[in-house]
């Protein structure tokens, strides 16, 4: 695997953002913001969705120790059925810069649309988080963290399986929702089943 260029050049400590969740039924959505030092390098890093859920929770404590600064943004289900998916993971990802330890010079987001923060400038990149190393670390962390969250939402209502399907629209997860019903946690603003009309 190619080592991912860290985009922080010319010391501007350029955060990478990145967010999980965005296609869920249920819970919020995550995002993180992460400064890489210059001259971090793993073979492993890359796009979250290219790693295994082993490789990303080793990963973890590794960007956490030796990045610049990182921070987590949560957006929760009911922002997100407010203001809708898309500036839901903007709001994260805002969210997330607003708790970095250190102000970046510059931003990199992956994806393709994005929202001013005050004056920092700042670029999307469509598929970054497989380019760059500070946005790879950005999804690592987010999917982590998020991960976390479901699993411990899981305990509350097992019926769900979030602890597997971590709130995706997985067949057993709409199943589970027919079965049960919607709890507090699912984006009711989403099609949470095939038929809509079924769920009352």
């Amino acid at each position: 695997m190619p080592l991912l260029p860290n985009c922080n050049t010319c010391g501007i400590n350029e955060a990478g953002c990145d967010e999980a969740g965005r296609g869920c039924l249920a819970g919020p959505v995550y995002a993180a913001a992460v400064i890489l030092p210059d001259d971090f390098h793993h073979q492993w890093l890359n796009d979250s969705k290219q790693l295994t859920e082993a490789r990303r929770d080793k990963l973890r404590p590794i960007i956490e120790a030796e990045a610049v600064a990182w921070a987590i943004g949560v957006v929760s289900a009911e922002e997100i059925d407010r203001i809708n998916i898309l500036n839901a993971s903007i709001l994260a990802m805002h969210r997330a810069l607003d708790g970095l330890d250190v102000r970046p010079g510059a931003v990199i987001v992956d994806g393709n649309r994005f929202k001013p923060y005050g004056e920092i400038p700042w670029t999307t990149f469509v598929k970054g988080d497989g380019r760059f190393g500070n946005i790879a670390a950005a999804s690592i962390l987010a999917k982590t963290h998020r991960d976390e969250y479901m699993r411990g939402l899981h305990k509350e209502f097992p019926m769900y399986a979030w602890d597997v399907n971590k709130g995706y629209p997985t067949p057993a997860h709409r199943a589970a929702i027919a079965a049960n019903g919607p709890c507090v946690h699912h984006r009711m603003s989403f099609r949470l089943l095939d038929n809509q009309l079924t769920l009352f």
